[in-house]
């Protein structure tokens, strides 16, 4: 449980420092990017794309659904810019869009190493 403070006593600078850094941040558009790998079968993959560049089939085949599904969900982060696409002949291979995406999730990976979510 979080403890509320005892007194109330305002620290004006550190409130300035902290208004400021969300200010920068643009929190609407960090939202956006957190909404774009918030469901479980983007993340998958994500993780499946920071090994080598797939095609819908291999992605279908790797996380067990529909080349639909799989479709839906690369359009989506296509439209975000998390993954791009090339074409050979009538394949279009995806890989990840944006190169500092890969240590972002390698981040998180570690962190959930240390801190595992839910007591897991």
């Amino acid at each position: 449980m979080v403890e509320p403070c005892k007194t109330i006593e305002i620290h004006p600078e550190q409130i300035a420092y902290a208004r400021k850094k969300i200010d920068e941040s643009n929190p609407t558009k960090l939202t956006k990017f957190f909404r774009m790998v918030s469901g479980e079968t983007r993340i998958r993959i994500l993780l499946a794309l920071l090994e080598t560049e797939l095609c819908v089939c291999d992605l279908s085949e790797i996380l067990g659904l529909s080349p639909s599904a799989i479709s839906h969900q690369l359009k989506e982060l296509r439209e975000g810019n998390f993954v791009k696409f090339r074409r050979e002949g009538k394949e279009n291979y995806y890989s990840l869009e944006i190169e500092h995406l890969e240590p972002i999730l390698e981040n998180a990976l570690e962190h959930l190493k240390v801190h595992p979510v839910g007591g897991e």
